[in-house]
């Protein structure tokens, strides 16, 4: 089985190779796999595992990924790396789609939780004067805006200032992903538009059309 997983972290160099060089250390019984020292993926019995978060876990769930399961003094315990299946394994495509995800999200965490707070202008998309609009609705750094997620965060910024548009609300769910809001992946992107036109500019054309 050692065999086997050395095969697949070899594969997995290679495949992941874009996000830097990837490193390998012991973990949980297998071996984590790191990019710039993050670590973002695991290799289990020669199965590869993504590690999931907050943003993703629910799009890894969706397409049918299972929780890696360790033992831990014997008991089974659900972790939040998701198996990675033979036909993700053969679709390049999603599978690097997938491995960003990861990364992005694991990279996030490290930064909240390492030194002080991220200051929310530091993040992609968000420049001072959002900062200054996030401070006056109760957002007052990276991990809690993070924490509420960007459409409570706009639904709170739209309270205060209803002119802001969509763009914002990308903006927000770049910042939380790490993404600049023109490269946003393209479901995250549709999902959070969507939720656009139904919850936001809805309510505007109804309310304008009342007066």
């Amino acid at each position: 089985m050692k065999k086997v997983s050395e095969d697949k972290i070899m594969q997995a160099q290679c495949r992941f190779d874009f996000l830097g060089q990837i490193t390998v250390r012991s973990q949980f019984g297998g071996y984590g796999l790191l990019a710039n020292n993050i670590m973002f993926a695991v290799v289990s019995e020669g199965e590869l595992y993504l590690r999931a978060n907050d943003l993703v876990e629910s799009l890894f769930r969706t397409r049918g990924m299972v929780n890696l399961i360790y033992a831990k003094r014997g008991l089974p315990v659900s972790l939040r790396y998701y198996w990675v299946d033979s036909a993700l394994w053969e679709d390049d495509l999603a599978l690097r789609h997938f491995a960003k995800q990861a990364y992005q999200g694991a990279k996030f965490e490290v930064l909240s939780k390492k030194g002080p707070p991220v200051r929310l202008k530091d993040l992609p998309n968000l420049s001072a004067s959002l900062e200054r609009l996030l401070w006056k609705v109760g957002i007052q750094s990276a991990a809690e805006l993070k924490l509420e997620g960007a459409k409570r965060c706009y639904l709170k910024l739209r309270a205060l200032r209803r002119t802001l548009g969509v763009n914002v609300l990308l903006a927000l769910a770049g910042a939380i992903s790490g993404h600049h809001c023109a490269v946003l992946p393209l479901m995250m992107r549709s999902e959070l538009i969507e939720w656009f036109e139904i919850h936001i500019r809805s309510a505007d054309v109804a309310q304008y059309e009342t007066i």
